[in-house]
């Protein structure tokens, strides 16, 4: 199909075509989710098998994440200029091809390579995925629907990969490359015959020199954030990597305010609502990453459990999403984005406090449960409503570069809140193996999560006060987000 079609919709009652189009790039986003977390368990077994040193071991991980996070921004903006659908095939083929390459080489060069070009390729899925739901949507409630099934594959998506890692090592560590391949595969098949082609902007240039300058400074911002615990914040090669990040990102501000065509229109960061669900979400998610970090290394080192125990621990919160996040959108219709923000993030700040009971002789029911519901609580009410937020109100021709910007946010949150957990834990004893080492370092490390989480809810506390200005807004509005006048540049 490569003529130009419309599915774009108001009504919440779809046909087999539209709900075709949503689980087909929900798929899709669930892979990305699932790719990030379902390598952890078989990492020992790779080392051993591959012989790679623990330095090397880590770029297994963090060479998907330096590709994600680091051209998220650049995959948005592309899929508004060059086409939705077409990026999104191109990058699925490319998801696939990566996957299969990375279950078949015997080098971990090449591995950490193929992670690499994975991660590249999430890179413009993502946001090409999200932009083809919000224009395909219209605002309102359609569109919350359809972001709130989305927001389960992701967010399941994530938690299902710590269980299929811990069957699939069983098994042999390829598999947990070579799994997502042929749903990609098949996700490709369904993707070529039902999305549409979507009307691209017509007489644009393209901003090379604002392109080549972000995507660098990103990649390098997110490089010396997931090398940093490994060499030291202080050490000479951070510190040189951070300032040529804020060197060439400063760069790129510069070269977006005096190009005709920029990559990235500054105007669109006076949206208020924008904003708080870009910030709110880096704090939203850094808090919980770098809470599950933690709460792994304690169910296995000092509660003793399995990988595979470890992963069905955190099966509670992926089911309440998984049942959630579908019957969240009359919640946010009625009361909005500000509210359902708010108490999720409410639920993650309890959830993460209650944690701090936890010694080596703590049950599961009693002490760990409780912070795993509320945790699935949270994700429900917030993860779907921070993307509604941060598409509201954007035009259909930013609509992946507003989806860009929220899935960087998000990535760089968290990897700069696994960063300094993980520094916190290790200054207070958390590298040694003992489980006393790291019950000790324990309470400092779910105390900064804990810290994350709550500037987040200041953040959210703060929409709820935007939310209040405007007394003439009606209170059936579905995303009520008077501010969003202030997009015009």
């Amino acid at each position: 199909m490569s003529s130009s079609v419309s599915l774009s919709t108001t009504s919440t009652r779809w046909d087999a075509r539209l709900w075709g189009v949503l689980l087909t790039v929900s798929i899709v986003i669930g892979l990305d989710a699932l790719d990030v977390s379902m390598v952890g368990v078989a990492l020992p077994v790779i080392q051993a098998d591959l012989g790679l040193s623990t330095n090397a071991l880590q770029w297994v991980v963090s060479g998907y994440v330096l590709g994600y996070g680091g051209l998220l921004l650049l995959g948005g903006r592309t899929a508004d200029l060059l086409g939705r659908r077409r990026v999104f095939l191109v990058a699925v083929a490319v998801f696939a091809l990566a996957s299969l390459l990375g279950g078949l080489v015997d080098d971990g060069a090449l591995l950490i390579a193929s992670r690499f070009v994975k991660g590249l390729a999430a890179a413009f899925t993502a946001p090409a995925a999200l932009s083809i739901i919000t224009t395909t949507f219209q605002e309102g409630p359609a569109r919350n629907k359809a972001i709130s099934i989305f927001a389960v594959f992701g967010a399941s998506g994530y938690s299902a990969g710590l269980v299929f890692s811990g069957l699939l090592t069983e098994v042999g560590w390829r598999w947990t490359f070579l799994l997502p391949a042929p749903i990609a595969l098949v996700a490709l098949v369904a993707a070529w015959k039902l999305i549409p082609s979507y009307q691209r902007e017509e007489g644009r240039g393209y901003d090379f020199p604002g392109a080549i300058t972000g995507a660098a400074g990103s990649l390098l911002l997110v490089f010396g954030v997931v090398e940093a615990p490994e060499i030291g914040w202080a050490a000479p090669r951070t510190l040189i990597t951070f300032a040529v990040a804020l060197a060439l990102l400063v760069t790129f501000v510069v070269i977006e305010k005096r190009s005709a065509h920029p990559l990235l229109r500054l105007g669109i960061l006076r949206s208020g609502p924008l904003a708080r669900a870009n910030l709110g979400g880096a704090l939203f998610f850094g808090a919980y990453i770098g809470f599950q970090f933690v709460v792994m290394l304690y169910l296995q080192r000092v509660l003793g459990w399995s990988a595979l125990q470890t992963a069905l621990g955190f099966l509670p919160a992926a089911l309440i999403v998984a049942f959630g996040s579908p019957r969240i959108e009359p919640l946010i219709d009625r009361v909005g984005t500000p509210r359902t923000i708010f108490a999720g993030v409410v639920a993650h700040v309890i959830g993460y406090a209650l944690f701090l009971r936890v010694d080596e002789h703590s049950g599961y029911a009693a002490f760990v449960l409780p912070s795993m519901i509320l945790l699935g609580i949270g994700f429900t009410l917030a993860f779907s409503s921070l993307n509604i937020q941060a598409t509201a109100g954007i035009s259909d021709s930013e609509q992946g570069l507003a989806g860009g910007l929220l899935n960087t946010s998000l990535q760089v949150g968290g990897a700069i809140g696994l960063a300094v957990v993980t520094a916190v834990l290790t200054a207070n004893g958390g590298r040694e193996a003992s489980p006393a080492a790291l019950l000790t370092g324990l309470t400092p490390a779910l105390s900064v999560v804990t810290g994350i989480a709550v500037l987040g809810l200041l953040i959210a506390i703060s929409g709820l006060a935007a939310r209040k200005k405007p007394a003439e807004e009606p209170a059936e509005e579905p995303v009520p987000e008077a501010d969003l006048l202030a997009l015009a540049d």
